[in-house]
């Protein structure tokens, strides 16, 4: 048997985007790592928190920035969910717990991520798809490389190949993509720290894109 999630039904996700229950999907699309997504899905989260919304910051991944976790500042945080795998502690979104907790808006980090073994679904973006249909709306991210029918082109220009993916259907139902970008010379800079990427890892953006691949 194929551990590749089945793929998403376009009718069907159609069918629940046009739902009135179904909450609605803001995705912060960017065109590599350290553009700063997350660092603008939770400025816009504080917007829309100083004019009185539930918020729930079901995962948000500040990679060691302290600009991005300043953010954080005056946000509720769902605490994750432990897995045991091989060994070791493993710390995922804990989605039972956020369909509990029922806030008007979660945010939810990295949207190709691969769950732990263990969890409910494979795929984030599947965890994202049963907060929709519980009709509580979701902030997330994704890079370019993400998208399923993108994957092979990015790669064969990049060089480098991406093993997370988000299917084509699910990211066409968006609500709202928000691009998220920086000028070119500054995204293929090797020392270039952006808000989201650790001052340990230098060269995550020139590792997946060089100003001649862009």
């Amino acid at each position: 048997m194929s551990d590749e999630p089945l793929r998403p039904d376009p009718d069907r996700l159609l069918q629940h985007t046009a739902a009135p229950h179904r909450g609605k999907l803001k995705v912060f699309f960017g065109a590599c790592a350290g553009v700063g997504k997350t660092w603008a899905m939770l400025a816009e989260a504080q917007r829309l928190r100083a004019q009185g919304l539930d918020i729930l910051i079901g995962v948000a991944e500040t990679h060691g920035r302290k600009e991005t976790a300043a953010m954080l500042q005056g946000l509720s945080t769902l605490p994750p969910r432990r897995l045991a795998h091989r060994g070791r502690y493993v710390y995922e979104f804990d989605l039972d717990a956020a369909l509990a907790r029922r806030p008007a808006l979660i945010l939810v980090d990295e949207l190709a991520h691969s769950n732990a073994p263990g969890s409910r679904h494979p795929k984030r973006w599947q965890d994202v798809d049963e907060l929709l249909e519980a009709g509580i709306d979701v902030f997330t991210t994704v890079n370019v490389q993400h998208l399923e029918s993108l994957n092979d082109v990015v790669s064969g220009i990049t060089g480098v190949r991406c093993g997370e993916t988000v299917p084509d259907p699910f990211f066409d139902a968006a609500d709202d993509v928000v691009l998220v970008d920086l000028p070119l010379t500054i995204c293929a800079n090797d020392s270039m720290r952006a808000k989201s990427t650790s001052a340990a890892r230098p060269s995550a953006l020139s590792k997946t894109f060089s100003a001649r691949a862009i």
